[in-house]
């Protein structure tokens, strides 16, 4: 019999990721390890991955993952993307059957470069043109889902659990220099392919454990600015303000993190005087981006991984390092299952980000 309070209920989803400082590649099996400790924080509805590094051959192309539900809606996607895109390569991604993922969509990837052409004509920058054509698939194709849309990298994700799917896309067959990861326990929005997580715009991946209490009110806000959020579920959001903030707005990750996790009012006027004028603009400046509620997020990039917790450290975190390797995790345990020998241990406080980056090119 099961008595009130010595029910186990945990608290939701589980986030994993590692990154070697000095760019050395790692094989995804690595990352899919990390996640069999924490198989009780997943409930089977979603597990996915992204790996940085991962494709040299293709280093100068945007990786398209792409969902389709059929031929059909897939020739019609291709036929729209080669109007703007030369497409370099064009392929299933691997899979292998296995029994615990089922009704899979087509999988497929191309690797594309926007036309010079058509980014003159319409006077853009490529990643502007690129994140446009994301949001425009994703929102006006129905069967098609763009999962991935970066260069040297790319998100793997299925309704499963982790490390069933992680063997699903062969990631032991990928190498990269980063990797994150997810296992998914959904509360209140539906599992499905389009939902796990990570979610990603170009080369920002998001994973998240948590619930996104200012959702209604950061959607409104970043829908303003040309965003579309329609996958059902609210980490969505989070890699929209951040492509927001970091790419177009000109902030670094730090300032970033200052608006979306932002110190309490009590807690800026107790700073020195310039860094409580920094503080104070950028919550005044993006007060619709604060996200509220209990989270932990890694934040994946082209260089690096940012790790972030709400403000008052409401979902667990930790950090673990090694020589030039660092580690993070909802758990311990997913750090000592595959770094055994971890040298430093320890957890981030609420609402301070930690960031890791391959060298000082990163605008952190």
């Amino acid at each position: 019999m099961k008595i009130e309070g010595q029910v186990r209920i945990p608290s939701g989803c589980a986030i994993s990721a590692v990154i070697s400082k000095e760019g050395n590649k790692m094989s995804g099996e690595i990352i899919t390890n990390s996640m069999k400790p924490m198989h009780d924080r997943s409930n089977g509805l979603g597990g996915g991955f992204a790996g940085y590094g991962i494709y040299p051959e293709y280093k100068d192309f945007y990786a398209f993952h792409m969902f389709f539900d059929s031929r059909g809606t897939r020739k019609e996607c291709e036929a729209f993307l080669k109007e703007s895109f030369e497409i370099v390569q064009s392929e299933i991604i691997p899979t292998r059957k296995i029994p615990s993922i089922t009704d899979e969509p087509i999988i497929w990837r191309y690797f594309v470069i926007p036309l010079k052409s058509v980014l003159v004509s319409l006077q853009t920058d490529e990643k502007e043109f690129v994140a446009k054509t994301v949001m425009k698939i994703n929102a006006e194709m129905p069967g098609a889902y763009v999962f991935s849309s970066g260069k040297n990298m790319g998100a793997f994700k299925a309704v499963g659990f982790p490390e069933a799917v992680g063997v699903f896309y062969k990631l032991e067959e990928y190498e990269g220099y980063s990797w994150t990861a997810h296992g998914r326990y959904p509360t209140n929005t539906p599992g499905w392919w389009g939902g796990a997580h990570p979610f990603a715009l170009l080369d920002k991946t998001i994973v998240h454990n948590g619930e996104i209490s200012s959702y209604d009110a950061n959607r409104r806000f970043i829908e303003m600015y040309g965003y579309r959020c329609n996958l059902l579920t609210d980490t969505e959001v989070i890699t929209y303000i951040v492509d927001y903030l970091v790419r177009k707005q000109g902030l670094t990750l730090t300032e970033m993190a200052n608006v979306i996790a932002a110190p309490f009012w009590s807690t800026i006027s107790r700073k020195p005087e310039e860094e409580k004028e920094r503080l104070t603009f950028l919550r005044n400046a993006f007060s619709s981006l604060l996200i509220t509620g209990p989270f932990s997020i890694l934040l994946g990039f082209e260089g690096g991984l940012l790790a972030l917790n709400d403000r008052l450290k409401l979902r667990s975190m930790v950090v673990g390092e090694k020589d030039d390797m660092v580690y993070i995790a909802s758990e311990e345990s997913a750090i000592r299952v595959i770094e055994p020998h971890v040298e430093k241990v320890w957890s981030p406080r609420g609402g301070e980000p930690v960031i890791v980056t391959l060298d000082k090119s990163v605008n952190i």
